[in-house]
């Protein structure tokens, strides 16, 4: 979500006249897309405040913006070290915006009537993609979840759904030009329905975009398990153009915990539809977020997790130490677990994954995949395969953007090595 954004922004810069500079010596203006999702990510911002004033005084013309996910308490200390903090539900009003000078715009964004005056207007930008072969084309912005550790409702709002034919329009427009590979995305892609057709939900909108004639590929992030349904695992097993990977988080492996974070589903409920989602789809690469060491997670509550780690061998998994986020219902609570025993099961689960991950990524060896090329790096060309593992190969010519056959001859924990067929 935060590179869409990124490329919308530079789309309505350019179009009142910027250019993207080569580096910050030569830039008008440095503008940060912030998300407060980890505090590391703030942190970060903060360390850049003084090379930015340094550069200004290199350059008196040189502004600076802020904008993206920024709470309150964040705008109110950020607010003398920027010249603009602009919402990012504003982006179709920032032309008029920075015409002024030290101008702060930074209504709520869960207020009423900022909702209805924007809605999803910045999401139906038009812009020029990043990648010629990959694109990120957010459904919906904002969440109405309230897991008491994400940030997300008090940055992005509530959850506001695009009109599906808007949606539609983008995904024609760049599968036209040739694009391999469309992403959609979403805080949470299983709530999504049109407010114009209220039965074109999200199964329905994957098939909608699978019968668009092209050769590419449909992914999607991110589904909450709490209304995964059978009519979802459904279109993911029949439609040929999406592909087979899946993002589910769990975020803990103990109900005790999933009740803390507001997570309305069981364990049990869980392990059910991954049941389900593997009788459809066997070979399905599934991944997970996770966060080790939540307010009052005992250590038995963590060996819950590390338990449902082993029992279903994840493919991949984005383990994160619990960072309290000012405003949620967590910063509330006693944040009593060591930084040091938060490593200690960050690093148990990585052990299991990589162990699983090994096991998984062995089965490639010898067979024949399918690879979108994405980079290159000194002589190898780095890609991934519809069940999304990277995989790296030799070669001198130029492929990046495009579909290649390889067979795999190497197996890593975090990836795979194969040869051109």
């Amino acid at each position: 979500m935060n590179k869409s954004d990124s490329e919308r922004i530079a789309s309505v810069l350019e179009n009142i006249g910027y250019q993207p500079a080569s580096r910050e010596t030569e830039a008008d203006l440095i503008l940060i897309n912030m998300c407060s999702v980890r505090q590391s990510a703030v942190d970060r911002v903060y360390g850049n405040i003084k090379n930015f004033e340094k550069l200004k005084k290199e350059n008196k013309n040189l502004k600076t913006m802020l904008t993206g996910c920024v709470l309150k308490s964040d705008f109110k200390k950020f607010k003398n070290h920027f010249d603009y903090i602009l919402s990012i539900k504003t982006l179709s009003k920032w032309p008029e915006f920075l015409k002024e000078i030290k101008y702060f715009y930074y209504p709520n964004p869960r207020d009423s009537k900022f909702t209805e005056r924007f809605k999803a207007e910045y999401l139906n930008e038009k812009i020029g993609y990043s990648k010629s072969f990959s694109v990120f084309i957010p459904i919906s912005s904002g969440c109405d979840n309230f897991c008491t550790f994400c940030a997300v409702p008090y940055t992005r709002g509530s959850l506001i759904c695009r009109n599906h034919q808007e949606i539609l329009k983008e995904v024609k427009f760049p599968i036209k030009t040739g694009v391999k590979e469309i992403w959609l995305l979403g805080q949470n892609v299983n709530d999504y329905q049109s407010p114009t057709d209220k039965t074109m939900d999200f199964p329905k909108l994957l098939k909608t975009i699978n019968m668009i004639p092209g050769n590419f590929w449909i992914r999607f992030t991110s589904p909450h398990p709490k209304n995964f349904s059978d009519e979802l695992i459904d279109a993911m097993a029949e439609c040929e153009k999406v592909t087979e990977y899946l993002n589910l988080p769990v975020q803990s492996g103990d109900d005790k915990i999933l009740k803390k974070m507001n997570r309305p589903y069981t364990i049990e409920k869980y392990k059910n539809i991954v049941k389900k989602i593997r009788e459809k789809i066997p070979d399905i690469t599934l991944s997970t977020d996770v966060i080790v060491g939540f307010p009052g997670e005992t250590k038995e509550q963590f060996e819950n997790t590390a338990k449902l780690f082993k029992e279903i061998k994840y493919d991949i998994a984005y383990i994160a130490r619990y960072s309290p986020r000012p405003e949620t219902a967590a910063a509330k609570l006693k944040d009593d677990v060591s930084p040091e025993e938060k490593e200690k099961r960050y690093k148990i689960l990585t052990q299991i994954l990589k162990e699983n991950a090994l096991e998984k990524n062995k089965k490639y060896l010898g067979k024949e995949v399918e690879v979108l090329v994405e980079e290159r790096k000194n002589q190898f060309l780095i890609g991934k395969s519809r069940h999304y593992k990277t995989i790296k190969f030799e070669s001198n010519r130029d492929l990046i953007g495009q579909f290649v056959k390889l067979k795999i001859i190497d197996a890593l924990p975090w990836g795979l090595k194969g040869e051109l067929i």
